[in-house]
């Protein structure tokens, strides 16, 4: 099975695991669905090792879904902890019907039968660490005029690579696709005008990231 297709199988076993979960919390006698759990963090960890084999928006992708699931897992645990013992304060109630802000994570999440090393992997890739190095930065809004960003930063992270010891896979104008891509669909989530684009050395591995600039 190609990468893409197995992310594709990844996104659709993470939709049904939580849909699993709001059936699990909202029945008093259904088991939590391990099952599936186990085959989103089996495909987790295949891709969190991925190397040269896999691309950057194929990298982009991955890390989008693992922490997805890391917002997930998070909300699952406290809302087992609040089935366990009980509302202790209002907020808790809350709970059961919102989400969990992206700022409250914790490195470490604990899921209903899934063990603290099997997590350990893919809490690597869903949280971010503390930075080793100060990383490049660049702003884009639209990736066809600002051609001079975008080489700037390709050249960044190909040297930050090779200076790693790590595979540098596409070329130029497969990179610049992509980031055109990825500012367009980041500008049209958030309504923003420019997408900041930082690589970064983390834990002696190479990440390129991108958030919104509102």
């Amino acid at each position: 099975m190609v990468i893409d297709e197995e992310l594709t199988l990844l996104e659709s076993h993470l939709r049904r695991l939580k849909i699993e979960y709001e059936v699990f919390f909202n029945n008093p006698t259904k088991k939590p669905p391990t099952d599936i759990e186990w085959k989103v963090l089996s495909l987790l960890r295949k891709f969190s090792d991925g190397g040269g084999r896999i691309s950057f928006s194929q990298r982009y992708r991955y890390n989008a879904i693992a922490q997805r699931y890391a917002i997930y897992s998070d909300l699952w645990r406290k809302k087992a902890r609040i089935r366990e013992e009980g509302y202790r304060r209002p907020q808790d109630a809350l709970l059961s019907v919102q989400g969990v802000r992206p700022e409250e994570h914790e490195p470490v999440h604990k899921v209903y039968g899934v063990s603290q090393a099997a997590l350990a992997v893919v809490a690597a890739a869903a949280v971010a660490p503390a930075k080793d190095e100060q990383g490049f930065t660049v702003q884009c809004s639209d990736a066809r005029s600002e051609r001079d960003k975008v080489e700037k930063l390709y050249k960044a992270l190909t040297e930050a690579k090779q200076k790693a010891g790590e595979d540098v896979a596409g070329n130029m104008d497969n990179f610049a696709s992509f980031v055109q891509k990825k500012t367009d669909q980041i500008r049209k989530q958030y309504g923003c005008h420019t997408v900041e684009y930082t690589v970064e050395v983390q834990d002696g591995k190479v990440r390129l990231k991108a958030k919104a600039k509102i």
